[in-house]
């Protein structure tokens, strides 16, 4: 029986730290930073008692920061080019090495690195590292790579702007000047000529908006024209596998691809072969946002999953906001219908809105309903990001991030809701949401109508719903009947099932001995296609009904 792949998602130096005197903007020293060795055997347990097959340790490999590790030989970073005193995640400023800020004793960072992943895959769980193809910090530069690997941008040809054996673009003639303070005297950031910024910006003067303190890469594209130069294949390619394969070799499970849509699918087509060809069950997953590119990334890219953002987040999102009807689900599971299984469902990420933060629900319980929704709507893989199981809020302002409603990736800090919890001072409704993500996450296993069934949606036969939103799940053995309230009160509505759904599913109709998995409430069920089902659902919440089949 295949398994539905769970992910926590979490930043190792904001996850462990329990300091709770944070300054907005303070560095590691006064914030402080959580370490790699932090989890242990019991934290990893914790981790897995959610539920969770897949950690996705984000932030560990060396990106620009603050911080001055210069007694080590390392040299220090610019601050002008660093968002924030901890430094963006995704301006990676050498691709081999692990961040020194997460690291106990500096020197060992990359051993300590493989001796997380071995602790993990020792707790049953499996790694998730990011990879971040489309671009670099300003500053990047390899003290750490191996022996004969030549750094990125070593041998380019910096007067032309484009040239397919390049690893950047250049702004010929033109100095780096971006509309934000790159310092005076000594302290000045100077480049030039200017190259590209990462979000495809190819002028010498980026904004605050702009992905600034970062690099575009080049894949052998030419900007201007659109031509693509693959034959013979560019050097940056042949730079971006060869790290693919150093960090598959340290254990590493599934790769989370930053922004893999600004990144030629044949550059996909080619490298995810060849690393699945050395580790056959290593996992590729694609942040991506332009839905027409789905299927190419999939079918041709060779990505396992990718960002389900655009469809089901995204509706999930005005459900929850009361802009739009649950029946709006229909739509996104019959747009991807075909590749529904290699989506990646979430409802919180680095990037995105907390789910109680003041400009999403303001409360983690109205939340509960999607979650539901998003974890057994189909078979592929949940993400969920450290803190929400415990309603983190996203209300501080951290520093550069500033009062967002997200959790900063740019700060050194400590996360209310993680803090409260490993110091043993959650609030009863924090300890009671996590037993509910627990019980819900635990569930998509221990039932194989969730983990390899089908879905039917219920939505056609039943038009008088608009804040709730039901469907089956099934298997040969199960029959699951999920309703989900997304109403602010208690729903008790009548559930219409179709003869096409007995027929479809090879289902009896009669009665049937019934139990609910959330709650543990059980009943006898009349289950007949001429008569409605009469269902209660608590405010902000969903039912999931199991009956065994009759044989």
């Amino acid at each position: 029986m295949a398994e539905k792949i769970i992910i926590y998602q979490l930043l190792p130096r904001l996850y462990s730290n329990t300091c709770s005197t944070c300054v907005a903007g303070g560095d590691a020293k006064t914030n402080g930073v959580g370490k790699m060795k932090d989890f242990n055997a019991a934290r990893l347990k914790e981790i897995k008692s959610l539920g969770a097959a897949h950690v996705w340790y984000t932030g560990v490999i060396e990106h620009a920061t603050t911080t001055d590790f210069s007694q080590h030989g390392i040299v220090p970073c610019n601050e002008h080019v660093v968002k924030g005193k901890a430094g963006s995640p995704y301006a990676i400023r050498d691709y081999y090495d692990i961040d020194p800020n997460i690291a106990t004793v500096v020197e060992d960072r990359v051993k300590e690195w493989k001796l997380l992943v071995r602790r993990t895959h020792s707790a049953g769980l499996k790694v998730v590292m990011d990879f971040v193809p489309n671009h670099v910090a300003r500053e990047y530069s390899s003290d750490a790579a191996p022996a004969g690997v030549e750094d990125l941008g070593a041998n380019d040809n910096e007067g032309m702007f484009f040239s397919p054996t390049n690893n950047f673009f250049y702004i010929t003639w033109e100095k780096f000047n971006p509309s934000v303070d790159m310092g005076e005297g000594d302290k000045e950031y100077t480049e030039f000529p200017a190259r590209a910024t990462g979000n495809d910006c190819y002028h010498a003067t980026p904004s605050i908006n702009d992905w600034y303190e970062t690099i575009k890469l080049n894949y052998g594209v030419d900007p201007w024209n659109g031509s693509k130069h693959f034959d013979p294949i560019p050097p940056t390619w042949h730079k971006m596998l060869h790290i693919l394969m150093y960090w598959a070799k340290t254990g590493v499970d599934a790769f989370r691809c930053d922004m893999a849509h600004m990144v030629p699918v044949e550059f996909w087509h080619w490298a995810i072969a060849q690393v699945k060809k050395q580790y056959p069950n290593i996992i590729f997953i694609a942040e991506i946002y332009d839905t027409a590119l789905y299927r190419q990334y999939i079918n041709y890219g060779l990505f396992d999953y990718l960002y389900n953002k655009v469809t089901l987040y995204d509706t999930l999102f005005n459900v929850l906001k009361y802009k739009t009807s649950a029946r709006q689900i229909t739509q996104c599971w019959q747009q991807l219908d075909d590749i529904s299984d290699h989506m990646l469902n979430f409802l919180e990420n680095h990037d995105e809105l907390r789910l109680a933060s003041p400009q999403f629900c303001g409360n983690a319980i109205m939340g509960r309903p999607a979650l539901v929704v998003s974890a057994t709507l189909s078979r592929c893989p949940m993400l969920v990001y450290a803190g929400q199981e415990l309603g983190e809020r996203g209300t501080d302002a951290e520093g550069f991030s500033g009062q967002d409603g997200r959790t900063t990736i740019f700060d050194f800090w400590s996360i209310p809701s993680l803090r409260k919890w490993f110091t043993g001072k959650s609030s009863s409704t924090a300890t009671e949401l996590r037993e509910y993500y627990s019980k819900v996450l635990t569930m998509c296993n221990a039932e194989g109508a969730i983990s390899n069934g089908s879905m039917f949606d219920l939505m056609y036969v039943n038009q008088h719903l608009h804040r709730q939103y039901a469907y089956l799940r099934h298997d040969d053995e199960t029959l699951l009947l999920i309703v989900a309230n997304f109403e602010d009160s208690e729903a008790n509505i009548d559930i219409n099932i179709p003869y096409h759904a007995f027929e479809c599913l090879n289902v009896q109709q009669g009665d049937y001995e019934g139990v609910e998995l959330l709650a543990g409430n059980s009943s006898t069920m009349h289950l007949v296609c001429n008569m409605p089902l009469r269902v209660d659902i608590p405010a902000h919440d969903a039912v999931v009904w199991k009956f065994k089949l009759k044989k």
